[in-house]
């Protein structure tokens, strides 16, 4: 049983204390929470992401060093870069780039890591260094290599680890080719999502070694956790989702659809064919974990959008490699709304065909789909890699 010391923050020691006590976090890591304080890694002005608001507002240490530290100690992901470094000013950017996960998504992933000691493991995301800072903490500095694309990202991690006392190797690369020079590693964990898991990661993993990374597809930001075991003979690795999360893209993995204007010029919607749909899909559904499901079936080359006011939701698809198109309006417990659709492809007709199999699968959550990932690529699957999608 890890035990809290007096030295903690009480706030930082609250917070640890909660994880430990509702199993979010496995006991082996409790000490090295208590030793690694994630506010060490926080720079002086950031954005926490408000859950029950679903916004990001800015907060300045020097003007309000209690709220500040608050946030620092709250179980929220905490946005610390945007628009890749172009942004200024307290508001919050156009689009996050760079940030440190909420503890509770923090410490699930490295349960899921199921380090041992002496493991060599390699970090691709340095962000703020917390992470790497918890891991070099329980397995010692030379035991973990920490990859991050942006340089000042890594130069200001680099800094927050040394003044931490932790020196892992922090590598400034494109940590979508891993690390060849360390390989192999036991190990290797992303802090950072990806569309396809890159087949380098899986060669610089040792046989029976473990990859850990968000995952997603191109339909939206309903991506999960998926945890790999490398095949010995290292042709593949396998593995089931965890847990459902949202993370910030790698930047060669960010979705390119063209502007809404090239789909709907004149936004002239009701040009369109109309349809109704009486499926059951209602805007309760848009979320997890029918969304990640939907992603694994149409995400490749289709796109969503979804803007909830009150009880309904502006809901739009859009093809990635065709101007196909789809809107429509859906509201909470009413299964019917009109529906437009424009383009070569209905996708709102394949929306619908993967609600019905959704449905008649049991609605299946997260943790019954995996990955399997090969040379040829990922391959996405229903409770058992003899149900692929």
């Amino acid at each position: 049983m890890t035990v809290i010391g007096r030295r903690v923050r009480p706030g930082w020691a609250e917070l640890v204390r909660s994880l430990l006590d509702s199993g979010a976090m496995a006991p082996q890591w409790g000490e090295a929470f208590c030793a690694v304080d994630r506010a060490r890694f926080l720079p002086p002005v950031m954005w926490p992401y408000d859950m029950a608001t679903r916004t990001s507002a800015g907060s300045d240490r020097r003007a309000d060093r209690a709220g500040w530290y608050g946030w620092a100690d709250a179980d929220v992901p905490i946005t610390t870069q945007w628009d890749d470094g172009r942004h200024e000013g307290a508001a919050p950017g156009r689009v996050p780039t760079s940030s440190a996960s909420a503890p509770s998504v923090v410490a699930a992933m490295l349960r899921d890591l199921d380090v041992h000691d002496g493991a060599k493991v390699l970090e691709i995301g340095t962000g703020t260094g917390w992470n790497a800072a918890l891991l070099a903490h329980r397995l010692g500095d030379r035991q973990v290599t920490s990859v991050e694309v942006d340089p000042q990202v890594a130069a200001t991690a680099t800094a927050a680890l040394h003044g931490a006392g932790r020196h892992p190797d922090v590598v400034v690369a494109d940590g979508l080719l891993g690390h060849p020079p360390g390989a192999r590693y036991d190990r290797l964990i992303a802090t950072v999502a990806v569309r396809a898991i890159p087949y380098a990661w899986v060669r610089q993993t040792a046989p029976g070694g473990v990859i850990v990374a968000p995952w997603g597809t191109a339909y939206s930001h309903a991506d999960a956790v998926v945890r790999l075991a490398v095949a010995d003979d290292r042709t593949g690795a396998q593995g089931r989702f965890t847990r459902p999360v949202e993370f910030m893209k790698a930047r060669a993995h960010r979705t390119a659809r063209a502007p809404h204007s090239e789909y709907v010029p004149g936004n002239d919607v009701a040009a369109a064919a109309e349809s109704v749909t009486t499926t059951g899909l209602t805007a309760d559904d848009l979320g997890h974990p029918f969304s990640f499901a939907a992603g694994l079936r149409i995400g490749r080359d289709c796109a969503s959008a979804a803007d909830r006011r009150g009880e309904s939701v502006s809901y739009w698809l859009y093809g990635i490699s065709d101007r196909s198109w789809a809107a429509a309006v859906l509201h909470d417990g009413r299964p019917t709304s009109t529906v437009y659709q424009g383009g070569p492809r209905r996708l709102w007709d394949e929306l619908e065909s993967t609600h019905r199999w959704w449905t008649a699968a049991g609605r299946p959550g997260t943790d019954r789909f995996g990955l399997t990932t090969t040379p040829d690529g990922d391959r996405p699957w229903l409770d058992t890699p003899r149900q692929p999608l």
